[in-house]
């Protein structure tokens, strides 16, 4: 009898130090996870900050740099399509859309690819997006070929500079989507604000604490 209370006894306390240990273990965890997302917001603020200071000088012609909203590890830069200057229901870039692209892309790409913040971040997307006017399908087809038309440009610009190597970084971060009318901007009484939905946004999305590891598994096979 005393032998099976002594026992009962050790694997009882066996029992409570391993919940112990279970408990300071997650408890570990969560604190890291929570500082790798600070770090991360950190970043993003960084990279905010310096966005901000670059573009100031496009801010007067409609384009907007903020946090997204939706996403705590997410920036996003919104560029009227006037600045583009698309020709209605086209998706060829015009020349002054183009001369625009030449003076944005080399200030985005500058801070993109500086060595602080390039291997923070995951992607660059760029979205186009149009107003309600027309059938989801065209619109939706029209903003893929316009947000195409973007990188495409933006990629040939990087490459007449002689930026190889940001045109390389940029090549691995740019991807390019559709949204159609999916994301329409409405007016402060619930209308649709037709002219501000008309836009292209670039969508710069930073790497989570469970993406950094990949990347470092990613550069070790690379080397």
């Amino acid at each position: 009898m005393l032998n099976r209370e002594k026992d009962k006894g050790m694997s009882s306390s066996f029992t409570d130090l391993m919940t112990s240990l279970a408990v300071i273990f997650i408890l570990l965890f969560c604190a890291s996870l929570n500082n790798a997302q600070q770090e991360g917001q950190i970043t993003r603020n960084s990279v905010l900050a310096e966005m901000q200071k670059a573009l100031k000088d496009f801010v007067s012609g409609g384009i907007e740099v903020k946090s997204d909203p939706k996403d705590p590890l997410g920036l996003l830069i919104l560029v009227p399509e006037d600045l583009l200057a698309f020709k209605f229901d086209h998706a060829d870039i015009s020349p002054s859309g183009e001369s625009f692209l030449k003076v944005f892309i080399p200030k985005l790409s500058r801070i993109v690819c500086l060595p602080q913040f390039s291997n923070e971040i995951h992607s660059i997307v760029v979205e186009g997006h149009t107003d309600s006017s027309g059938t989801a399908r065209h619109n939706w087809d029209l903003s893929q070929k316009r947000s195409m038309s973007v990188v495409r440009t933006s990629l040939n610009i990087l490459e007449k500079n002689g930026v190889r190597e940001e045109k390389t970084t940029f090549l691995h971060l740019l991807s390019a989507s559709g949204r159609g009318s999916a994301d329409l901007i409405m007016g402060p009484s619930g209308e649709e604000n037709s002219s501000s939905s008309r836009r292209v946004v670039f969508k710069l999305r930073f790497r989570s604490i469970e993406q950094k590891p990949l990347l470092v598994a990613f550069q070790s096979e690379k080397e």
